[in-house]
């Protein structure tokens, strides 16, 4: 018992320290992208600023209201654009983490998820920038009075960007959360494709929470959601985890089926005493008995 229990605690140590080493090698990864990225923090804010700056009436530009925003803000966003690099690295070393506990079947999967959850989260991000954010700046610069000017902060600007970006990388896992699902049977394609109309009414929900309040930029989040769910529905069979077969009547123990036939033939046998039978037998037993006491 006491080895059991060692082992066991040994395990759970050697996965701590695996979790560890996995952890510390992204933060690795994360911060040699940011040290090549950080000398040319203001050219890439001058990129990621290029939606707000083509909708700006002609010589205006973003403003700093913060004494350390020009620092600060460019510093951040190198910072996330470094994870943003170290993604495909980072969600490997997520699988490599959960691998021991895959089947041989589904660590082949690895590689192929790995790859089409990268590509699928960069594709939201580009999707955002060259898509949403067009329409999302133009029509917020052209809803205010005129006599306000159009000037965002250059860290609201930022995070407004980073959290609409991050959002549409997620949203676009979405054929990778449904294959998983089916995957791990959670749940089914059937289970699914029943709940579409659900899935379709929370992706229009969750647009709403995600966008600017208006229908444009609603849709330009909801419809690729839907279109991914479908996606994941049609290659979810594929990934699906085969069931093992329920065990019939004949593939039993058959020690346990000897035991059966012996339990039903001594039932049998106690069945077919009669009354008579069962007087003698305790006659012979009380007659035993006396002789045991006379003795």
């Amino acid at each position: 018992m006491t080895d059991q229990r060692t082992k066991k605690e040994m395990t759970f140590v050697q996965h701590l320290v695996e979790l560890r080493d996995k952890l510390l090698h992204s933060v690795i990864a994360i911060l040699l992208i940011f040290i090549g990225i950080f000398p040319f923090a203001n050219e890439v804010y001058g990129f990621i600023a290029a939606p707000i700056i083509n909708v700006l009436p002609t010589d205006t530009n973003i403003i700093a209201i913060g004494v350390i925003s020009p620092f600060l803000t460019p510093l951040k966003m190198a910072l996330i654009f470094a994870v943003y690099a170290a993604m495909p690295y980072l969600l490997y070393q997520i699988w490599s983490f959960i691998a021991p506990a895959l089947y041989k079947h589904e660590k082949q999967m690895i590689v192929p998820l790995i790859v089409s959850s990268t590509v699928l989260f960069y594709a939201g991000i580009l999707f955002s920038f060259y898509v949403v954010f067009p329409v999302i700046f133009g029509f917020l610069s052209s809803i205010g009075p005129s006599v306000v000017d159009f000037t965002p902060d250059i860290q609201y600007y930022l995070d407004f960007v980073l959290k609409v970006s991050f959002a549409f990388g997620i949203a676009f896992e979405v054929p990778i959360a449904t294959i998983l699902l089916i995957m791990f049977g959670v749940t089914t394609v059937e289970n699914l494709k029943k709940n579409r109309p659900y899935v379709v009414i929370g992706a229009f929900v969750l647009g709403m929470l995600l966008t600017p309040p208006d229908i444009i930029s609603q849709t330009l989040i909801a419809i690729p959601m839907w279109l991914l769910f479908e996606a994941g529905l049609i290659f979810a069979p594929m990934f699906q985890r085969k069931t093992p077969e329920q065990p019939t009547d004949n593939d039993d123990n058959p020690d346990d089926s000897l035991k059966s036939k012996k339990e039903e033939d001594s039932k049998d046998e106690e069945e077919d005493w009669s009354d008579d039978d069962l007087d003698a037998e305790m006659d012979k037993i009380d007659e035993d008995f006396k002789k045991l006491e006379k003795d």
